[in-house]
């Protein structure tokens, strides 16, 4: 086994239980490890503190998977820990249909993550490590699960950081002609090849009830609205008409099909426009709502865009504020991991100020119940909601 220690002092995040080895904390690097090998971690005086795999072109260079000496190269290794991880949700979700069975390190499978759409398998890869070990990932999953079609939606920005290509593709089975699933009581349509992330967002699943009673009568704008779940969830608890908004075709056409399916194409629009235009017309027309939706994609992908980021969270949530009623509702979100929980919330209080709006924080949300957040490790904890209310 190929043994990596790291230098001294280096050792303390990672007994904390932080799963990633960055490459200036190794002590002598081995230049002719193959990419993807398997190594185990150890302090710089020889004691052992786990097993992983290695990739010398990564900033992170080892992500670990174990704490003790196993073999992480075997099917019985990725069934057993996605087992563990799937009767999990199984306590918390029972039968339903659409949930994410794996959270790469929250469920200490850094680099994986799988999420089920009724009997199809959306699977992203997204370190090389997990990627030279997808076989086993493959057969360890049909062996659990036996799904129809597992699709490999690997065209996300993070692989390039592990020098992987980007594609989407159909890895297994033969994928259904239409593709649904159930939230909340709901039915949306699932484009698993082409839509946002793995084909839905399943991470906002608990924050989509929380609009129940907030908006029953009332106006609501759902910005960058994809396939509609705040919409339409919004529309389900009474909110009198609702205007979603993507830049999106695609998007805005799903959004529409899925208003269909819940039978509130009465009350809900979907308009294929630029958010930030959207907001300077609204604006402009001095319209204003009673609830506001705020769902935008990471504006920080990396630390050396946090200044520009939060810029932007500025920005369109000041904007925001602006548009609703007194006593309105805004459910405002950031999913880059970059932004911590204080930063946004600081970021929000002068979005208030800017805006001339008093606004009340009711509550600060967090993703599902699927998607785990390790405590050693702060940045599984990337999604954020805040509920606020403006004072008058």
């Amino acid at each position: 086994m190929i043994q990596l220690n790291l230098r001294p002092g280096h050792d303390r995040r990672i007994r904390r239980g932080h799963p990633w080895v960055f490459s200036n904390e190794i002590q002598s690097p081995i230049n002719d490890i193959q990419p993807g090998a398997t190594v185990e971690i150890l302090t710089t005086t020889g004691e052992y503190l786990g097993t992983g795999y290695y990739n010398p072109h990564s900033l992170i260079a080892c992500r670990i998977l174990s704490r003790q000496r196993e073999c992480i190269d075997c099917v019985d290794f990725y069934r057993d820990r996605m087992l563990k991880a799937m009767l999990m949700r199984q306590a918390i979700y029972g039968k339903a249909n659409a949930v994410r069975l794996v959270h790469g390190e929250g469920d200490h499978l850094p680099g994986l993550v799988v999420d089920r759409y009724d009997n199809v398998l959306s699977v992203q890869f997204l370190t090389l490590g997990i990627d030279c070990r997808s076989s086993l990932i493959l057969q360890a999953l049909t062996e659990l699960l036996n799904p129809k079609a597992i699709v490999g939606r690997n065209n996300v920005a993070v692989r390039d950081l592990e020098n992987l290509p980007r594609k989407v593709e159909i890895l297994q089975g033969d994928l259904p002609d239409r593709l649904e699933i159930t939230e909340n009581g709901l039915r949306f349509k699932i484009d698993i090849m082409h839509g946002q992330k793995t084909g839905h967002f399943l991470d906002q699943k608990e924050n989509h009830l929380a609009l129940r009673e907030r908006v029953a009568g009332k106006r609501v704008l759902d910005l960058f609205c994809y396939s509609g779940s705040w919409a339409i969830h919004a529309a389900r608890y009474g909110a009198k008409e609702v205007v979603g908004i993507d830049i999106s075709p695609g998007a805005v056409a799903l959004a529409q099909e899925n208003a269909r399916l819940n039978f509130q194409e009465a009350t809900c629009t979907f308009l294929q426009s630029d958010v930030f235009e959207s907001l300077r017309q609204f604006h402009a027309k001095n319209e204003r709502f009673g609830g506001i939706v705020l769902d935008p994609p990471a504006f920080i992908k990396n630390r050396k865009r946090i200044r520009e980021g939060v810029k932007g969270y500025l920005t369109i949530n000041r904007r925001a504020m602006e548009l609703l009623e007194p006593d309105g509702i805004l459910f405002t979100c950031t999913c880059s991991h970059h932004m911590d929980r204080e930063t946004f919330l600081d970021t929000l209080r002068q979005a208030s100020f800017q805006a001339g709006r008093e606004m009340r924080l009711l509550e600060v949300r967090g993703q599902s119940y699927d998607h785990p957040v390790l405590c050693s490790c702060p940045e599984t904890e990337y999604l954020k909601c805040a509920v606020l209310q403006a004072c008058g």
